[in-house]
């Protein structure tokens, strides 16, 4: 016991570069860090390594790592007037934008159970403010004894729809991209807000040439629902927001018997509220064959159904939309299988209501025609006892 008092100390020696051994990560100079290994990353990478450490997240939140990030992942952003708007998003930019369009639409909505779990204090808040916007755009003459409306530029412009919307869409095919455009839709004009929802990317009489063989068999068809992944960014420049309405991985893929045109289909379902329910924002790629035999992409669209089938119009739909750009944000990490959850459980909610929907038919027809017989017989019975 009392040897081990006196025996020597022990010492540790710590190798450095200087004398041949190996170097740390934490070693490294911050420059070789941002400009030979950060560079490298994706979006998520990126986006998980700045949580490591403290001096990781500083030199993860450039700006120039995150504008790469993005354009490698949607070329569509590279485009002069996505990087302006891109450049006006919050905390400098392109990493707000990352997040927003790589997150996925939240599918809770609490917006349902306002009505039921609506407290006195909210209440009360809801109608002191109504009443404060009340007597701000109002005066009372008392002359003509009788409230008038006072018409400011503030309360012209009250409006929180977004004047405009902008598309940016990619779609790849075996990583590698086959079609990326931008398009600009105005949300003002009477036409816009009164006709169904639509957005096209191609013009009708424009065909875009891809290095895909033309699906001749099931098995081709399979192979665009693998390999075949598309990104429709909806941005909002006004409120710098934007959100990513594709389900990144198609649903269904069906190829036309006549005239063998292959649509396939990308969706996100989205929730609304208790009246209207769950909407599908659905996207649309049709492909047609050249002469060569390659693949042509002929259309790609986007429009929004309700639980019904029934095409939503303009008004509608920006209503919808803007909630969503608003709205809470889900993990994008596994896209494509939650997509294609989504749109199996939408499927199974739209037969279970229309079935429901052809019950409740079925009954008041049943309804409709017991009373009509109860009336006839009602009337003959009474010619019989007057008869008598």
């Amino acid at each position: 016991m009392t040897s081990s008092l006196h025996s020597p100390p022990i010492t540790t020696t710590t190798i450095t570069a200087e004398d041949g051994g190996a170097t740390g990560f934490s070693d490294l100079h911050p420059y070789i860090i941002e400009a030979h290994i950060l560079t490298r990353l994706d979006g998520p990478t990126l986006a998980s390594t700045s949580c490591s450490s403290a001096t990781l997240h500083h030199l993860s939140s450039e700006n120039h790592l995150w504008s790469r990030a993005c354009h490698s992942t949607w070329p569509s952003t590279a485009t002069p007037r996505i990087s302006h708007v891109i450049s006006t998003f919050p905390d400098a930019g392109h990493r707000t934008f990352f997040s927003q369009s790589f997150s996925l639409p939240s599918s809770e909505n609490k917006q349902i159970h306002d009505l039921e779990s609506v407290s006195l204090t909210s209440l009360r808040s809801t109608i002191y403010i109504i009443l404060s916007n009340f007597f701000s755009v109002c005066l009372f003459d008392r002359n003509r004894k009788q409230w008038i409306i006072q018409q400011t530029n503030s309360i012209a412009n009250r409006s929180s729809s977004p004047p405009e919307l902008i598309s940016a869409v990619d779609i790849h095919y075996k990583n590698k991209a086959i079609f990326s455009n931008v398009q600009e839709t105005e949300t003002t004009s009477s036409w816009f807000q009164s006709s169904p929802f639509r957005i096209d990317m191609i013009d009708p009489k424009e065909v875009i040439s891809t290095p895909i063989k033309h699906p001749s068999d099931d098995d081709t068809c399979t192979d665009l629902i693998e390999h075949m992944t598309l990104s429709w960014i909806l941005i909002d420049p006004i409120g710098r927001r934007s959100i990513n309405l594709s389900s990144f991985k198609s649903v269904s893929v069906q190829r036309h018997w006549l005239t063998g045109e292959v649509q396939v289909r990308f969706t996100s379902i989205l929730t609304v509220d208790q009246k209207i329910g769950h909407v599908q924002c659905e996207i649309v790629v049709t492909c047609g064959g050249s002469e060569v035999g390659e693949m042509q992409v002929r259309e790609v669209s986007l429009g929004v159904e309700d639980m019904d089938g029934t095409h939503l119009n303009g008004r509608e739909s920006l209503v919808i939309l803007q909630k969503v750009l608003e709205g809470k944000r889900g993990n994008g990490a596994n896209r494509g299988e939650i997509g294609r959850k989504r749109y199996k459980e939408f499927l199974e909610m739209r037969r279970e209501r229309k079935e429901k929907k052809l019950r409740r038919e079925g009954t008041l027809d049943s309804l409709c025609v017991a009373f009509g017989i109860s009336i006839f017989v009602a009337f003959w019975c009474f010619l019989f006892c007057l008869s008598r």
